[in-house]
């Protein structure tokens, strides 16, 4: 455990730099004629290709790269939960917003406790943390797909009376 130390700072550096990437990024794209929710989509978009390459992290022998690639998906994930959160303020009225991001939060943590059972029973099965990057790999992509695409795809502003 000792020598774990400043690979995690590292990791942490990673998502510390995403988080406040992909805050910006929208902004900037907005500033060159981008929409809105053009901004936010192309954003989470590139978030999530990032996370891409963290199915390799179990198959490297240097232990920098493995903290590269980790730390790159750290830095996507943060990147892809400050879009979606500030998504919410984009698409609800203010009033609503706490309770949209609340039952969303609610959900995630449902679905935590499920996947972590599942993380579990995968570790146990395999041995190892492969199958589970693999999968983490292109669950932002086809997330993204099912917000963008099939849920929200012209992420028009919520009216209620």
């Amino acid at each position: 455990m000792a020598g774990l130390g400043v690979p995690l700072i590292m990791i942490y550096l990673f998502a510390i730099g995403g988080s406040l990437g992909a805050g910006w990024l929208p902004g900037k794209l907005m500033n060159m004629g981008f929409s809105a929710a053009k901004a936010r989509k192309t954003t989470m978009l590139i978030c999530a290709c990032a996370v891409i390459p963290i199915f390799a992290a179990t198959q490297v022998e240097s232990l920098w790269v493995a903290v590269a690639l980790v730390g790159l998906a750290a830095a996507a994930h943060q990147g892809w939960s400050a879009n979606l959160l500030t998504s919410v303020s984009d698409l609800f009225p203010n009033a609503a917003v706490g309770s949209v991001v609340g039952i969303g939060s609610t959900f995630c943590m449902i679905g935590s406790v499920i996947f972590s059972t599942v993380i579990g029973a995968v570790l146990e099965a395999s041995g190892n943390y492969w199958a589970l990057f693999a999968i983490s790999s292109v669950a932002y992509l086809v997330a993204w797909g099912v917000i963008y695409l099939l849920l929200i795809p012209t992420m028009e502003r919520a009216k209620f009376k």
